[in-house]
Formats: structure tokens, sequence, C-alpha cells
């Protein structure tokens, strides 16, 4: 595909003939085969902000921040040795740099993808009209699928904003495997059940790329640790920078790492970071890889190869073609009550161990010393693990969903907050028919950790018994009220009525005061 663009639903038909409209270029739309910098006329003028305040408002990882600004200057370098007049400008915010462009080119428009974040149009053309400017907003480019194809489809219809319908409509538009006749190929459009096994002993995770950090990137670096307030690793940054780094790194997934992706994608391993995860959302998230070039390299794959199963094939085109895609839209039509939203009523705060990594939980402490690492943690990680303990603790899902936008490489507002506001802590009912919470079961099922654990994944009360457990229960009383009502919760409520019977309901909370005071003093 030479010029990357929705494949569902039709862009903006527009043109930068003439010199004065300019392709103002965000930080996370670096792709230069979309969007109006890909209607520019060759050596045109390219705006460029890269603005700083955002980074002072949050702890952000380090890695997190290198990963922005080098690759906003390593796209910036590439688009002047191909010719390009970018006008970089370096300030505080966005405001400060549109006043600064347009005292330099008081005649031009700039032209700009939306970014899909909320009410961002808003407060950019705010911003161009106090400098005097102009400014045209066009389709976002980055994504399989247009707003106005979603909203048509949806037509209203609540019931629509369901993942799985989603998905088939998207399959079923864009024709990924997808027969002739309209079918499924393998004759199911999800192979989920197919990706849930737990790898053997002998099992070895594929190797994950390492792109080099150059020059220009470790100077980034190390401006980031002196400039901002970081959390996190300084050292071993593991991302790619560049579009040539990016379409390898996807190289090497589809290559090394797609065959084994599928089964083994649910299962954590505390000594394997990686796993055979794809580790593209950074890239993709900052437009250096189009999600549908994704989609079309792995479905190629699969066409071309014999040691690459469908069930890895469609667990990966289904993050990609469906649920980041799902997560735009729920995104645009749920803001802005959706970032507040808390329909549990959880008001506790976030636990300091989300940062220090200090607590004897295996399952957390390991997790979070990933992200420290990092700035990354596979999905169950982030869902069974960080979210679910959060939600059973009854943290605030705005807290939870600050924390995980300031710690993650690939975290933005328009993806953070229906993962982790929704599908995490159930906090809005936009999309998720039930919490997604569990007890210990679920973490020693699919990980290793509880092996290596100082509590117990097999007893609910008393001490040593993993917090999981009695927590998981409390949650259920604490929310009966609301929940009880919803039919696939209804076999949890009947064990809930079971304790309540027998008394162990009041050992449960005894066991959860146990904890909240054991977190007080650092001891848990």
């Amino acid at each position: 595909m030479t010029h990357p663009r929705p494949v569902v639903g039709t862009t903006d038909d527009y043109e930068l003939d003439e010199p004065h409209r300019v392709p103002w270029v965000l930080g996370t739309h670096l792709h230069p085969e979309a969007g109006p910098l890909e209607r520019a006329p060759d050596g045109s003028r390219v705006c460029m902000i890269e603005a700083h305040d955002f980074a002072r408002r949050k702890p952000y990882h380090h890695h997190k921040l290198t990963l922005v600004f080098s690759a906003m200057r390593h796209f910036r370098d590439e688009l002047r040795a191909a010719g390009y007049e970018v006008e970089y400008i370096q300030t505080d915010s966005f405001a400060d740099g549109l006043a600064t462009y347009f005292e330099r080119h008081p005649a031009d428009t700039l032209v700009a993808m939306r970014s899909p974040s909320h009410r961002s149009g808003d407060r950019f053309r705010d911003f161009v009209d106090d400098a005097g400017g102009d400014l045209e907003l066009v389709d976002n480019e980055l994504f399989c699928s247009t707003r106005e194809a979603f909203d048509e489809w949806v037509d209203g219809d609540d019931d629509s904003f369901r993942h799985e319908a989603f998905y088939r409509w998207m399959r079923r538009e864009s024709g990924v495997l997808l027969r002739p006749d309209g079918t499924p190929v393998g004759d199911e459009w999800n192979l989920d059940d197919a990706n849930q096994e737990f790898p053997p002993d002998d099992w070895e995770a594929p190797p994950a790329p390492a792109p080099e950090v150059d020059d220009l990137t470790a100077e980034v670096a190390e401006w980031v640790a002196t400039e901002f307030d970081t959390w996190g690793a300084t050292d071993d940054f593991h991302w790619p920078v560049t579009r040539d780094e990016a379409l390898a790194a996807l190289d090497h997934f589809v290559t090394e790492r797609l065959p084994e992706f599928g089964p083994y994608q649910d299962a954590i391993r505390a000594d394997d970071w990686a796993m055979a995860h794809a580790l593209l959302s950074p890239a993709v998230n900052l437009g250096l890889l189009h999600p549908w070039e994704a989609v079309t390299a792995i479905e190629s794959a699969y066409e071309a190869r014999e040691d690459v199963p469908l069930n890895s094939v469609e667990g990966a085109i289904r993050q990609f073609l469906g649920w980041r895609e799902f997560m735009r839209h729920v995104y645009r039509h749920a803001m802005p009550e959706l970032a507040d939203a808390n329909q549990l009523g959880a008001e506790r705060d976030l636990p300091e161990f989300y940062w220090s990594g200090e607590t004897d939980m295996h399952c957390v402490a390991s997790t979070v010393a990933d992200v420290a690492e990092r700035g990354y943690s596979h999905h169950i990680q982030r869902l069974m693990v960080l979210a679910n303990f959060a939600t059973l603790w009854g943290v605030d899902p705005k807290q939870l969903n600050e924390w995980f936008h300031a710690t993650y490489v690939d975290a933005y507002h328009w993806v953070t907050t229906p993962n982790v506001v929704e599908m995490g802590s159930y906090g809005h009912g936009v999309f998720a028919t039930k919490p997604y919470v569990s007890s210990a079961s679920y973490v020693d099922r699919m990980s290793d950790y509880c092996g290596d654990c100082e509590y117990d994944p097999d007893r609910t009360t008393g001490r040593g018994a993993c917090p999981f457990n009695a927590l998981y229960w409390e949650f259920l009383a604490r929310n009966e009220d609301r929940l009880r009502s919803n039919h696939r919760m209804g076999l949890m409520y009947g064990h809930v009525d079971s304790k309540r019977e027998d008394g162990e309901l009041d050992e449960v909370h005894q066991r959860v005061s146990e904890l909240r005071t054991m977190a007080g003093e650092n001891e848990l």
C-alpha cells in the first residue's frame, strides 16, 4: 500500500498544491505517506511543534518521553534530508509554538490531521485564532476506519458498542481473513479459545527486537533525564524511533514471533517480559507504522507460509483491526463523561506500590518492575494483574488511568481511558458487560508468579492468604446492589450467598480489613 489510509470509510478529499497551505505534523502523526504531508509537494514547508509543558504534568516514564521526542526529532531530520523546509519549534506549549509560527509565516494555513484526543481540535483552533492564523483539520488517516463510517454503522444503536460485533463488521468491510462468499477463514470469527494456553517449561520465546540506540536518541534520553521529573529506568531503551526501525520491528514480528504468538498470548512468565507479543503498539500509536500495514503483513504471512497458524494470525489482527479501532470510536462517543466515570463509586487512592513496586504480591511487584524497566507489560498483565487488583481494592478509575497514561510508552488518553476506566475498572458501562475481575485463580492458572509468592493462592483468609481472594469476594459483596442483577454475575453471587450463610463472608471482611491496615503500613 503506497499511501496508507483507512480501508473502511472514505477520507477527506483535499490538496496542498498552494505554498501557503502547510502540513502541520503532530508528534503522533509521524508517517510520511499519510495525511497532509503525503499531499504536499516535495520540498514544501512543514510545521512541527515540540511542546514540553505536557511532560511536566506527570512523572512520565523516562522511556516514554525519550520515545516521543526522539521520534519527532528523527522525523524532522529525515524530512530535511529529503528536501523539506521544516519549521521545527521547541517551546513550552502549543499556544506559544503556534504564536511563533504565525509570527514567521502569517499568511500560512496549517493543515493537520485531527488528533484522537478529546477536544484537541477545539484547543488547537483557539490557539491558532489567538495567534491570528488559519487552521484546517482533516481526517486522521492513521486508523483502519473513519469516524463517519463507524457513526453510520452504529446509527444511534447502543447495542453496537460491542467489540465482537464491531470486529466482524470490520472484517466484512475490509475483506480480511474472509472467503469470497463472506464467511470467515477457518469458519470462526474469533479464535480466542485457542489462545489461552500456558507454555511448557522448555518453551523458549522467540527473540525480541532490539533496535540500536543512536547518538540522537542517546542525546534525547540524557536531556529528558535532566529536564523532566521522570519515573522508571533511564537505560536499556527498546523502542523504534524511526519509520525504518518500525518497519523492521514489524518484519521481525511476522518472521520470528508470529507463529508462537497465538496460543500463549494470554500467558505470563515472570522472567519473560516480551513472550511472543508484537511489541508494535508504541510505533503504531506514534504513526511510524500504519495499523493496516501490520494487518496486511500478518495476513500475507498466513497466506504464504505453512508455519503460521490461524489462531496466531487472527489473534494479532484482532488487536489492530478490532480492539484498537474500537477503543478509538468508544472514546469519541463516551467522552467527556468517560474520563470521570465511576459507576461503582470507587474512591480509594492508588496504592503507593504501583510506583515503588514494594509489595510481597509477586504478580504485582513483578509487573510494576517490568513497567518501570521499559514502560511496557503485555495486555494480560495490564488487565488481570494491575487493573484487576486496583478494581478489587476500590481505586478511583481516574487515578488508575492517570498512572497508566504516565507509565506506559504506548499510552495516550484516547486509548488508556476506554481500556482502563471501562474495561479495567468497569467505570462507565459503555461497552463492558461485567467487571473483569478475578480471584487468584486466574493469575495462578495463566502465570508462574504464584509459585514464588509469599502469599498462598489457594487460601482466602488467614495469615498468608493471597489478597486477591478475599478482595474478590469483598468486592462482590460491596457492589452487590449494583452487580447482582447482572446475568453474567449470577453464579458468583450464588457463591456469595453461600459464604454469607456459613459465616465465611465475615472472615473475608476481617481479612480485607487486615490487608488495608497492612497496606497503610507498607507491609502488604
